[in-house]
């Protein structure tokens, strides 16, 4: 899978952008706040239709403006498709090849996209919600009936925690209706469970290979943290024996919406006991452990963006990960530093210059400067 071509329209601090890609390595460079992480968002959310870096679309909008689009050309299996993601005041339309999706489910998990970003080294510690973002994210972009399953279990839950707050307010009314949100609250779940922990085994496969071949020694592993490692019955009677407790706070006390996943480094988590450096190697490792996942999965690589990795890692360890990776991965770097990529990747990566919003690619004769 790669990007052949990228449109944009009133996109952050771009008018236009009309750009071709190249099918390998592509490393975009150039001064902080020239508009790098711009562009790679773009491609983002072209994939996703959400930006990695703000939740409220309006901040995608050049100043001024009243909408942006965002316009690619994404090869398969020598096919060509157009996608396109509108974001106006009226919200957002997704169109694959001229043809409006009616839901986002439908679009995404149509282009299939891993990305490392400074902040992601965050997700390790942070809360729970975070992790489970990442694997709903992850995840969706496999199994486009994931997202479904996902949002029925959310809207059961929004009912049953309506419920459970009416159950407070009128201790009479009936526990029958809450058995029936109960028992679709654990179908829902088991349903996502058995997703998440099939992704984690899968990951598991990689993940420590991975995590060696970049900085030659660790053991690590990822350990999935769930309420419904257990058979419905016993889920089931979990929730009947909180019943009265939910009733007294009006909320629901466990589920799926409480999973978490673990990293554990030599078996220590990583969470009490890494270090910046290994927390920081565990997140980059779990993203590129996902390109062979997906690959063994959809028969396909995703689209990679290392965005301003050369703040995160020294020099060696970023030239073994690009030297790590299949030539069919199309990669895209950004930094503000070139000379740090040894000449031997530079000579098979396209390179593109961004200064004063504009993009330019590097020609052969000017590539002996860089």
């Amino acid at each position: 899978m790669k990007i052949t071509n990228l449109q944009l329209i009133n996109f952050r601090n771009y008018d236009s952008v009309n750009i071709d890609f190249g099918s390998n390595i592509n490393i975009i460079y150039g001064n902080n706040g020239e508009g790098k992480t711009n562009l790679v968002e773009a491609i983002y959310l072209l994939a996703l239709t959400k930006s990695f870096r703000v939740n409220n679309d309006k901040y995608l909008l050049k100043k001024g403006e009243l909408s942006t689009k965002i316009s690619g050309v994404i090869k398969k299996n020598n096919i060509e498709e157009n996608y396109q993601v509108i974001i106006n005041d009226k919200g957002k339309q997704v169109i694959i090849d001229n043809n409006k999706a009616d839901k986002i489910s439908d679009y995404i998990a149509n282009i299939r996209i891993i990305l490392f970003y400074p902040r992601d080294t965050e997700i390790i510690t942070s809360m729970p919600s975070e992790r489970r973002k990442l694997l709903n994210i992850e995840i969706s972009q496999i199994y486009k009936e994931y997202l479904i399953v996902l949002a029925n279990y959310n809207k059961v839950i929004k009912q049953r925690n309506a419920y459970l707050k009416e159950l407070l307010i009128n201790g009479n009314a009936s526990r029958e209706y809450l058995d029936i949100l109960t028992k679709k609250v654990v179908e829902f779940g088991k349903i996502i469970w058995k997703y998440r922990d099939d992704y984690i085994n899968e990951i598991n496969k990689y993940i420590s290979d991975v995590y060696k071949n970049i900085f030659t020694f660790g053991e690590l592993k990822v350990r999935y943290v769930s309420d419904f490692k257990k058979t419905e019955a016993k889920i089931l009677d979990q929730y009947r024996r909180n019943y009265s407790k939910e009733m007294s706070i009006g909320k629901t006390l466990f589920g799926i919406h409480h999973d978490d996943i673990e990293f554990l480094l030599d078996g220590n988590r990583l969470k009490e006991w890494g270090s910046q450096g290994q927390i920081k190697n565990a997140i980059l490792s779990f993203k590129l452990s996902e390109i062979m996942l997906i690959k063994e999965i959809k028969g396909d690589f995703p689209i990679l963006i290392l965005d301003d990795l050369f703040s995160e890692l020294d020099n060696e360890k970023i030239n073994n990960i690009l030297n790590m990776l299949n030539d069919n991965v199309q990669t895209f770097i950004t930094t503000t530093n070139i000379e740090v990529i040894q000449n031997d990747i530079k000579n098979k990566s396209s390179i593109y210059k961004i200064e004063n919003g504009l993009i330019k690619e590097v020609t052969d004769e000017t590539r002996t400067t860089l």
